[in-house]
């Protein structure tokens, strides 16, 4: 008997990736693949769509033709602030623009001039900065630099809509991705911002259903539930939100690390300055407040520094345990010592004072200097929510450092970790699932740990 799967594709900037997933959300299959970037028509490197498009059918229709799995739903969970956009054919009519191509700032300032003042905008539309990455922007810059290719768009897609697409042909857009720094969705309006309207860009946005939608349809002479898309981020947030009935943060860590508060009740930053401030939205158009910090591009940065001082290899990083004598030592007369690359931080030094002989030693500095810095993002995402829970994921959830000197500065609040590599294909999966999950899930699933603070010696 062929056993019942929920497939999903998970779609990442480098790593293509296919799930099969039993009714306990179990992963039962699973292939990846990766394709080199084709150049757009200024050289910019992006995906290659095409090339995307093929092996999406061919893995699909293979598997459906596969005798141990009986496929009854399809999903797609994808990274964000990408459109493609679709002639009254279906056909794409430009590359899949890349988020960090740069904007011409003509066009930019021009935006400004007409729906500025620019702080202003950036909250109301829960933005940070200003580029391909609030893909919004990518709609007014092709009407007004390419005139030509906007007037042949039919419809404009984010790309987890666009690969729904591509199996029912039915076009459609959803929360997660409209709320995903698009600069599109005004959120103190819960609708698209005056300036979609204004621009008449509203008639190329399919009309919005919610993220939980699912389209019944025969593929292939097979009976399957398409599902419409789900933006990575808001993927990865869903099975907590489902499982956890008290209100929690989960700080999703990585290069970047996002602390996301779906349970706010002021979710846009009153702060002009704080442009890592930035919203997101759930599968059901409630904002999640969000707070971002580049903390694993600046923590690789500098551990390789640290390797180089000290003589050490590459992953020796990886076996330092908290040390409460270095802590205790550390922390008696504090003081900052690391300049920063990639973040921002005014009280740090003009520049790297190396006054350390021991590895262990400097490494502790560190870790207590970022993790100041990610205390201040995660508290900027609970803002004046009551919150008695964290959920840590990604990258740093086993770092022992970092875990302790967590667990100690919010020693008021619950702290877990969980080992969510298949986070996002499994929000995907869940998001168009009725089934009901339950507090035990996260055990199951997520590898969950708890988390006790470290004791003071008197």
């Amino acid at each position: 008997m062929k056993q019942k799967v929920t497939a999903v594709f998970d779609i990442g900037k480098t790593n293509k990736k296919f799930f099969l997933f039993d009714k306990n959300f179990k992963e039962v299959h699973k292939e990846y693949t990766s394709f080199d970037e084709i150049q757009d028509e200024d050289g910019h490197p992006t995906e290659n769509l095409p090339a995307l498009k093929k092996w999406l059918k061919d893995v699909f229709d293979r598997i459906l033709e596969k005798k141990e799995f009986d496929v009854k739903a399809i999903n797609f969970s994808t990274y964000g602030a990408s459109f493609v956009h679709i002639d009254e054919n279906g056909e794409p009519l430009t590359p899949l623009y890349n988020y960090t191509k740069p904007l011409d700032q003509g066009i930019v300032d021009a935006f400004f001039n007409d729906y500025g003042p620019r702080e202003d905008f950036l909250k109301t539309t829960g933005c940070a900065d200003l580029s391909m990455l609030n893909s919004g922007l990518q709609l007014y810059w092709l009407k007004k630099s390419k005139p030509e290719v906007y007037s042949k768009i039919k419809y404009s897609m984010h790309l987890p809509q666009y690969l729904s697409y591509v199996f029912t042909g039915i076009p459609l857009s959803e929360y997660t991705s409209i709320g995903c720094h698009t600069a599109l969705w005004d959120y103190s309006k819960k609708d698209y911002h005056d300036w979609v309207y204004k621009e008449g860009i509203i008639k190329i946005l399919p009309p919005i259903v919610s993220t939980e939608t699912s389209i019944n349809m025969n593929y292939n002479g097979n009976r399957i539930k398409i599902g419409v898309g789900i933006h990575d981020s808001s993927a990865a947030l869903l099975p907590y939100a489902r499982s956890i009935k008290k209100k929690f943060v989960l700080v999703s860590t990585g290069t970047w690390s996002i602390s996301f508060n779906p349970f706010t009740e002021n979710p846009i930053s009153t702060d002009k300055d704080d442009k890592d401030a930035i919203n997101y939205m759930r599968i059901n158009g409630k904002p999640v407040k969000a707070a971002r910090l580049f903390l694993g591009n600046e923590y690789k940065v500098q551990v390789e520094k640290l390797n180089t001082k000290f003589g050490v290899d590459d992953d020796h990083h990886k076996t330092v345990k908290f040390n409460y004598d270095i802590y205790a030592e550390l922390t008696k007369d504090f003081k900052k010592y690391f300049k920063w690359e990639s973040l921002e931080d005014r009280n740090m030094p003009s520049e790297t004072i190396m006054a350390f002989d021991a590895y262990e030693t400097a490494y502790h500095q560190l870790m207590l200097e970022l993790v100041q810095l990610q205390i201040d993002c995660i508290n900027r995402a609970i803002g004046n929510d009551t919150i008695s829970r964290l959920y840590v994921d990604g990258g740093f959830s086993d770092n022992d450092l970092y875990i302790k000197l967590l667990s100690h500065q919010f020693r008021d609040k619950k702290l877990r970790t969980t080992n969510a590599s298949l986070g996002s294909a499994l929000g995907a999966a869940i998001s168009i699932s009725d089934t009901q999950l339950n507090s035990k899930f996260l055990k199951k699933n997520y590898a969950l740990k708890k988390h006790v603070p470290f004791i003071i010696n008197g």
